[in-house]
């Protein structure tokens, strides 16, 4: 006992100092491995996070790739026959055509000449109608089922992800979306009479100082038509085109969509309400003005580059000779979209495409 007493006295400080590290160290250990853990735990939580994120993006991706072919196949054709059927109802072409073609040897120099004149507005009219009608109902009904998809993607996902049943999760109602898929019909039904009208103007101040007998080439003409458009869309308010595709702001809502009495119907008209505001404020930004502009240019393009081919443009034609070369051509801005080549011209351009992958993704535009 005294041996172990004069131990302890003689290295009492090596025992101490020893006993503290070999617990420091356990304690350290025991620190590690439980750091470690949660270490591992995180890198799997993370794993998992990105697995999710990769399933979310890979189905998104795959929605987003069907709602494009839902747009192509089946609301833009019915949209498109619509509006042909409207532009041939409202601009008669062909009876001053045949008249012209009757009458030769027998009209008088001067009405000759009023038909000719009237002739060459409304060929230029149907012209630039039908490619700035078809440009921009395309661009409209795209930007429509993009907006309708990622809100219907996201309210199944919450149904899904929530212990609620589907069925009593805010989903947008059918009839709401039957609605707003078919106010795409609004071009053809109301806005094509004053469509007209202001294109007509614009027509006539931009080839008021043309004459029938000037020659006109390639480029020209491509001037000529990207002139109209640029004083057709710059006349009138900001935006003002918006009203020939979609219904006037304040009256986008009857009294009927919007009840004031509480009842459930109050809530489903308040839904059709937020997907119309978001699709005039879509439509209204600068970054759609900018998509649509581009699509206007690139189509206006190919459409004179299909009349080159055609008729020899290039090394320049009269503008009397070039008339019936239009209505030959302009028929095809309208055609079915499995055979209209101007329809897939803007869904491949790159601008279109990266706009509407960030309008369904919710990004900022």
């Amino acid at each position: 006992m005294d041996l172990i007493r004069g131990l302890w006295r003689k290295h009492r400080r090596k025992i101490l100092v020893t006993t503290t590290c070999l617990g420091s160290g356990y304690l350290l250990y025991k620190l590690y491995n439980a750091h470690t853990r949660n270490l591992a735990d995180l890198e799997r939580e993370l794993a998992d996070e990105r697995h999710n994120d990769d399933i979310i993006k890979t189905q998104m991706k795959a929605h987003f790739d069907n709602i494009q072919m839902i747009a192509d196949i089946t609301t833009l054709p019915h949209a498109l026959r619509r509006l042909s059927i409207r532009i041939a109802e409202e601009i008669h072409v062909s009876f001053i055509m045949e008249t012209l073609s009757k009458g030769k040897g027998t009209l008088a120099p001067s009405e000759k000449l009023h038909l000719w004149n009237e002739l060459k507005i409304l060929s230029f009219t149907r012209m630039v109608l039908s490619l700035w009608s078809v440009t921009m109902l395309s661009l409209y009904i795209r930007v429509q089922v993009n907006i309708l998809g990622r809100h219907l993607y996201i309210d199944t996902a919450t149904g899904l992800t929530t212990s609620h049943l589907l069925e009593e999760i805010d989903l947008i109602d059918r009839e709401d979306e039957k609605k707003f898929l078919t106010s795409a019909d609004y071009l053809a039904t109301n806005g094509i009479p004053s469509l007209i009208s202001n294109i007509k103007s614009a027509v006539k101040e931009v080839l008021k100082g043309k004459q029938l007998k000037d020659v006109l080439t390639t480029r020209t003409l491509e001037e000529t038509v990207i002139r109209i458009l640029d004083v057709f869309m710059s006349t009138g308010s900001p935006h003002h085109w918006v009203d020939y595709l979609m219904m006037a702001q304040d009256t986008t809502m009857s009294p009927r969509d919007n009840p004031t009495d509480g009842s459930s119907s109050d809530v489903t008209g308040t839904k059709l309400h937020r997907l119309i505001n978001e699709t005039r404020e879509v439509l209204t930004s600068t970054e759609f003005t900018n998509v649509a502009e581009i699509s206007l240019k690139s189509c206006t393009v190919a459409l004179v580059e299909e009349m080159e081919k055609q008729t020899g443009l290039a090394a320049g034609m009269q503008l009397a000779k070039l008339i019936p070369q239009i209505e030959k051509t302009v028929p095809e801005i309208s055609a079915v979209p499995e055979e209209n080549r101007f329809l897939q011209l803007i869904r491949d351009l790159p601008e279109v495409q990266h706009f509407f992958t960030l309008l369904y993704s919710n990004m900022p535009l």
